[in-house]
C-alpha cells in the first residue's frame, strides 16, 4: 500500500455565486471549490477541470492526502465531496476538508480482494462470490491513512461469510462501525453455492382412445348435422 503523492494546483477565488461558477466552467474550462476545516475560514478556489477529471481517475485520490497549492500556498485536505454531471464525464463542484496532523479523520477506503480466482470456495466447491461491502468507513490520523483495505480469500469456503472483525486493519486504524458496539460487526463478503436453476416442463395429458377430451372435441357439437335434419323435417311440416 505504498503511497503516491497528489498535488493539485488551484487558484483563489473571489467571484461567487451560481452565474461566476457557470462562466468558470464554460470560458475558462475550471471548476468551483472549497477548502474548509481545521478552525480556519472556508477558503472559495477555482481548480483546472481536466487536473481534477485525471485525478478522480485514480482510486487512491478518495482515500488519500492531498496537497492542494493555492496561490502556491500548501493546504493539506482530503476530498469530502465532489458533484458530477449526472449525464457528462463533467465535474460540477469539489469539497475538501483540511486535515492536521495530529486531529484524526473519518473516511471511508475501498476494500481489496485478494485471490477471488484462487479462492477455494469458488475453485474447488461450485461457489460464487458475494460482496457486501466495497468499502470501509474508517478513523484515523492522517498518517496512518491506508489507500486501500486488503481481505484474502484464498481459504475461504462455500457457506462461509467475512465481517468487519476479520479485517486486518492496519496500526492506528479502527473501524467507525465496530466503535459503535460489536452488533455492527457487518458482513464484508461471502462465498456461496452456484445453484442450477431447474426449468419444469408444463405436463401434457394424453387422452385415452375413446374417451372426450376436455373441451369434447370428440364427442358431435350441439346443432350437428343429425340435427339440422330433424330441424329441416320439422320446419318443412310447419
Amino acid at each position: 500500500m505504498s503511497k503516491k503523492e497528489l498535488i493539485l494546483e488551484a487558484k483563489s477565488r473571489t467571484d461567487v455565486g451560481k452565474g461566476a461558477s457557470r462562466r468558470l466552467r464554460r470560458l475558462q474550462n475550471e471548476i468551483p471549490a472549497i477548502i474548509y476545516g481545521a478552525g480556519k475560514e472556508p477558503a472559495s478556489i477555482t481548480m483546472r477541470h481536466d487536473d481534477m477529471l485525471h485525478a478522480v481517475e485514480n482510486e487512491a485520490f478518495f482515500s488519500s492526502i492531498i496537497d492542494i497549492n493555492v496561490d502556491g500556498q500548501k493546504e493539506s485536505v482530503v476530498i469530502k465531496d465532489l458533484q458530477r454531471h449526472p449525464a457528462k464525464p463533467v465535474i460540477l463542484h469539489a469539497d475538501f476538508l483540511r486535515v492536521l496532523a495530529d486531529v484524526a479523520l473519518t473516511v471511508n477506503v475501498p476494500l481489496h480482494l485478494l485471490n477471488e480466482d484462487k479462492c477455494i470456495g469458488v475453485k474447488s466447491e461450485n461457489g460464487q462470490i458475494i460482496i457486501a461491502m466495497h468499502e470501509l468507513q474508517i478513523t484515523c490520523l492522517p498518517k496512518d491513512l491506508p489507500e486501500y483495505i486488503e481481505l484474502d480469500m484464498l481459504e475461504i469456503h462455500v457457506g462461509d461469510t467475512l465481517h468487519i472483525t476479520d479485517l486486518k486493519l492496519p496500526e492506528g486504524v479502527t473501524s467507525v462501525d465496530l466503535s459503535q458496539g460489536d452488533e455492527n460487526d457487518h458482513p464484508v463478503v461471502s462465498v456461496s453455492e452456484i445453484r442450477e436453476q431447474v426449468i419444469e416442463e408444463p405436463e401434457v395429458e394424453e387422452a385415452v382412445e375413446g374417451e372426450e377430451t376436455a373441451d369434447g372435441d370428440d364427442a358431435p357439437s350441439e346443432g350437428g348435422d343429425g340435427d339440422d335434419s330433424a330441424g329441416s323435417d320439422e320446419e318443412k311440416s310447419d
